[in-house]
Parts: structure tokens; C-alpha cells; sequence
């Protein structure tokens, strides 16, 4: 096909231009990276999510060529170390350990700074790990429906441990009042650590904590499980029901974990992390380090994983406002 003379040079030039684009990001991707990739944690060194950031971190550097440096960035419940991806460059060498926190509850409950959806480029679903209601052994409840008949009862008086104001095992307690339509007593702590040492002393009877720090306490009989909040149950606890079957159908909450960039990313460098994501997690090794820590591969793709977060953050929002929390 011919072009009119007045026409030939701007589409050659146009033409050009998107294959000296192409060129650019081929070369970009085979070149990343040539530095120090940097993983950023919002939580301090130690716990659940830093534990998890350094396996990967590890993995992650040997197939890409390069270390991966783990940088705690703790505060204001997440936001600071979620803010400083967001705003950094979009070059593939800086990477956040995105969480529930992250990415739905600190949204919802106050002004963070940034956009879950739009200010950041999914990578890689990691892992979730369930939370179990557990009760104090010397408390009445043997099942999700006997805290409900003693919440309908005694309106407000029933009471749960939380690790405080807006976490995660507070709102799983907000969620179960309004799916259920009661009111519970929440009681916050500094952490999740002294919210739990209360319930086994017996002093609150109820909390929705990890399954990680819940299924030891479980087998020692220590603390009572009622129920479990992912949609199909433990396989480290498969005699508990999950919350959905006992009674409130559609009842899911739980800690995960997904890989994020910054919005903007080249594309290109996008897929190799996400590619080099799905590798890692689907090594046995990683199955039996996620088995460790009471956790459970997330299987859904990158694509989906936005669909997601949208979700969680809306459901979360929705949470919160029914609550009449605060920020």
C-alpha cells in the first residue's frame, strides 16, 4: 500500500517511534536489573510479614541476578511503608509486601495518601493466612452460634481482643456483628501478643487471631476453636468449622500478603517479577515454608489479584462505615 508523499513521512516517523519503543522496553527488560532490588516491608522486623519478605527476598534475588534488600518501614499501621512504593520510582527496584492493612483496612479507615488500586502495579499473589475464633477453654461458647445466642442476649457486653484499634482481628469482629446483625464489646490491646496473653488468662473470652499463633495454643488445649474465617477449612485444623458453615454464608476474612510495584512500571519488568513470583510459590520448598507459618498459597493470577483488591477495599470500607468507626 502507497502513501501520498504528505503522508508517507509523518506515518514513517510514527512508525519509528513505536519501534524504537518496543526496542527500549526489550532492552529495558533484558537489562533488569543491574542493581540492588529493594522489598519493601511496612511492618517491624520479626514478624508474620517480615519472616515471609526474607524468604522471598532470598529466592527472588538467586533467580534474578540480583540482592534483594529487605527495608522495614513501620508506622501509622502500614501507610508509611505503602506510601513510600507508591511515590517511588517506577523502575522495577522497589517492591512492597502488600497486605490486607495496606491495601483495604488503612484505606478505609483513614486518608493514607495513596490510591490501593491505582497507585500501585499488582505482581504476585503470595499467601493468606486464616484467622480462628477461638474462645478461653473456661468460657461458655463451644461454637460460632453460642456467641451469637449470648451476643443477641446480651446485646454489647460480649467481649473479643484485638490488636487494636482498625487491625485486621479487630474488623473480623465488626464483620461478624453486622453480618450477623449483634453487637459485640471490642476490647483493644497494643498488639496482637497481649491481646492473646488475656484470653488464655482468661480475662476476655474471645479473639479472632492467627491461625499461625492459634493451632500450638489449639493442640495444648489451651484455647477453644470455634471457627475458622477462610471459605473452606484448615487443613491444619479440619475438624473446626469455617464461620461460613456455621452459619453466616459468605463470611471470609484473612491476612494476605500479595507482591506490589509502583504504578507505572514498564511492563516488561512487570512480567519477569511476576513470572519469577509464580516459580518461587510453586516450589515445594515454599509450600512447606507457608505450611510452617500456618499459611495457604494464594492461587489466583496477577490479573485477578487487582479485581481483588478493589473488592477488599470496598468491603472493608463498607465495614467500617457500618461500624461507625473512626479514623
Amino acid at each position: 500500500m502507497r502513501f501520498p508523499p504528505l503522508l508517507a513521512r509523518p506515518f514513517a516517523l510514527a512508525l519509528a517511534a513505536c519501534l524504537l519503543a518496543s526496542a527500549g522496553a526489550m532492552v529495558h527488560a533484558q537489562a533488569y536489573p543491574t542493581k540492588p532490588v529493594v522489598l519493601v516491608v511496612p511492618y517491624p522486623p520479626g514478624g508474620t510479614a517480615d519472616i515471609l519478605a526474607r524468604s522471598i527476598g532470598q529466592k527472588l534475588g538467586e533467580r534474578i541476578g540480583q540482592p534483594v534488600v529487605i527495608e522495614n518501614k513501620a508506622g501509622a499501621g502500614t501507610a508509611i511503608g505503602a506510601r513510600f512504593v507508591a511515590e517511588a520510582a517506577p523502575d522495577g527496584y522497589t517492591l512492597l509486601l502488600g497486605t490486607v492493612s495496606s491495601h483495604a483496612i488503612n484505606p478505609a479507615m483513614a486518608k493514607v495518601g495513596y490510591d490501593p488500586v491505582k497507585d500501585f502495579a499488582p505482581i504476585a499473589p503470595i499467601a493468606s493466612i486464616p484467622f480462628v475464633l477461638v474462645a478461653n477453654p473456661d468460657a461458655p461458647y463451644k461454637s460460632v452460634g453460642d456467641v451469637l445466642q449470648a451476643a443477641r442476649a446480651q446485646p454489647g457486653t460480649i467481649s473479643y481482643a484485638s490488636a487494636g484499634p482498625g487491625t485486621s482481628n479487630h474488623l473480623a469482629g465488626e464483620m461478624l456483628a453486622t453480618d450477623a446483625k449483634v453487637r459485640l464489646l471490642h476490647v483493644p490491646y497494643r498488639g496482637s501478643a497481649p491481646a492473646l496473653a488475656d484470653v488464655l488468662a482468661g480475662h476476655v473470652p474471645l479473639m479472632f487471631d492467627l491461625q499461625s499463633t492459634s493451632v500450638p495454643n489449639i493442640r495444648l488445649g489451651k484455647l477453644r476453636a470455634l471457627a475458622v474465617t477462610s471459605a473452606r477449612r484448615s487443613p491444619l485444623l479440619p475438624d473446626v468449622p469455617t464461620v461460613a458453615e456455621s452459619g453466616l454464608p459468605g463470611f471470609e476474612v484473612s491476612a494476605w500478603f500479595a507482591l506490589f510495584a509502583p504504578a507505572r512500571v514498564p511492563p516488561a519488568v512487570a512480567a519477569r517479577l511476576s513470572q519469577e513470583m509464580t516459580t518461587i510459590m510453586g516450589t515445594p520448598e515454599m509450600a512447606e515454608k507457608l505450611k510452617g507459618m500456618g499459611a495457604e498459597p494464594d492461587h489466583r493470577t496477577t490479573a485477578e489479584l487487582v479485581g481483588y483488591v478493589r473488592e477488599e477495599a470496598g468491603r472493608y470500607g463498607r465495614v467500617v462505615k457500618a461500624a461507625g468507626l473512626s479514623p
